[in-house]
């Protein structure tokens, strides 16, 4: 499956400290939202947040590939949309981190439309820069 959104991010911190802030549920709400997150194949579990008027704030998910340190994957349904968020990461030689970001799975309708793809890829370089000020934290 092609990614619809990918970035990439480099981080100073350590793979394990990067890896500990997509993995552990207190970390990942200081720069997603708020969850019951755990790193296990099969896991159901929620990203809730603000709700406003147009998004009731939850992210329905569950753990679909954890292969620690170096990759961890999840589906990501929301507003009948229904997508896969996978995260890769690769320790450079001078010990930074090299994070690589997928969101694959968007309608055909949502690719028409772009209004989705474009709001996810502003909403995942948002989130980047938080996750590069917790760990600098």
């Amino acid at each position: 499956m092609k990614a619809d959104v990918s970035l990439d991010f480099q981080y100073t911190s350590s793979i394990e400290e990067v890896w500990k802030a997509l993995t552990d549920s207190e970390m990942l709400a200081k720069w997603i939202w708020e969850n019951d997150f755990k790193p296990v194949v099969g896991h159901k579990f929620q990203f809730r947040a603000e709700p406003n008027k147009w998004w009731n704030g939850i992210v329905d998910c569950e753990v679909l590939e954890v292969e620690e340190p170096h990759k961890i994957s999840y589906t990501w349904a929301s507003q009948g949309e229904n997508t896969t968020v996978t995260w890769t990461l690769k320790e450079g030689s001078d010990g930074t981190t090299h994070l690589h970001f997928e969101q694959a799975g968007f309608s055909e309708e949502t690719k028409a439309t772009k209004g989705a793809i474009e709001g996810a890829i502003y909403s995942w370089t948002k989130m980047g820069e938080q996750l590069g000020k917790v760990l600098d934290q």
